[in-house]
């Protein structure tokens, strides 16, 4: 960052991109970034790339009737500030345990908007992780293999709480089913769905809660090879992760965004 400007974090530009900061801080980033044409470049990119994402995955769009609880008045916030306040700093600690942006945001989490965007960045950096623990297993991938599919399916719905949890197949991209498994996403029980091609490429499927998310987005995050396509339904966060072309990932995302129940 630029030293004459120590305030400006990598946070801030995220939420300057996604839209989420206050408009009075708008201008200020405006003016920070005409002086710093390598990070407007940056952040030119990532409007981009969540253009193209919003646009990929609009014939899925769904509204629904409790949409409009995510418009508060200004009352209403007045009156859950200390409450809001709280959740921020449990929001605090599960991106620290998460290992999610701990140099960033640390000093800058505690009553500030993009406390929101820290938490649903924190949903790939999980599954980039799980991805790489596992997916290079080769006796112990999973804890319940395909050929117990309805069990899996049975048993990770009932530890996240979800009634009608289904497997997503991805056959018909030419990827069969690995098997699950149950793992720690923010504290809660999560699960992992993972798959392989003929060739032997593996992807996994993360889902996990998190009570802090309570918007839909779809994003993408990058790791070096790792390439990670994400959303957050209602309070539940999914993510696909693979060593594979961004095509292909792309692809299986869709699908497993048509087959997961929504929230």
């Amino acid at each position: 960052m630029n030293e004459r400007n120590p305030t400006v974090t990598e946070a801030d530009l995220h939420a300057f991109a996604d839209g989420l900061l206050p408009p009075g801080e708008n201008a200020r980033l405006e003016a920070w970034l005409s002086d710093n044409p390598e990070e407007a470049a940056k952040v030119a990119g990532w409007k981009a790339q969540n253009a193209e994402i919003k646009m990929l995955f609009a014939p899925y769009a769904r509204t629904k009737d409790s949409d409009r609880l995510l418009v508060t008045s200004q009352r209403r916030e007045d009156r859950s500030r200390l409450s809001r306040r709280l959740s921020v700093a449990a929001a605090t600690v599960v991106v620290f345990l998460a290992g999610a942006a701990a140099g960033h945001y640390g000093p800058q989490l505690l009553g500030r908007p993009e406390i929101q965007l820290a938490s649903i960045e924190a949903l790939p950096r999980q599954a980039q992780s799980a991805f790489l623990v596992y997916a290079s297993e080769v006796r112990h991938p999973v804890e319940v293999g395909a050929d117990q599919e309805p069990h899996l399916a049975t048993w990770l719905g009932k530890r996240l709480n979800i009634a009608d949890l289904k497997v997503p197949s991805l056959k018909t991209l030419g990827f069969q089913l690995v098997g699950g498994r149950l793992l720690p996403v923010n504290g809660t029980p999560g699960a992992l769905f993972m798959y392989e091609d003929a060739s032997g490429k593996r992807i996994t499927v993360l889902v996990g809660r998190n009570k802090l998310n309570t918007t839909t987005s779809f994003r993408f995050a990058n790791a070096g090879t790792l390439d990670t396509f994400y959303w957050i339904d209602g309070d539940i966060g999914y993510a696909v992760t693979g060593e594979i072309s961004r095509d292909m990932l792309r692809q299986v995302a869709e699908e497993c965004y048509k087959q997961f129940p929504s929230s």
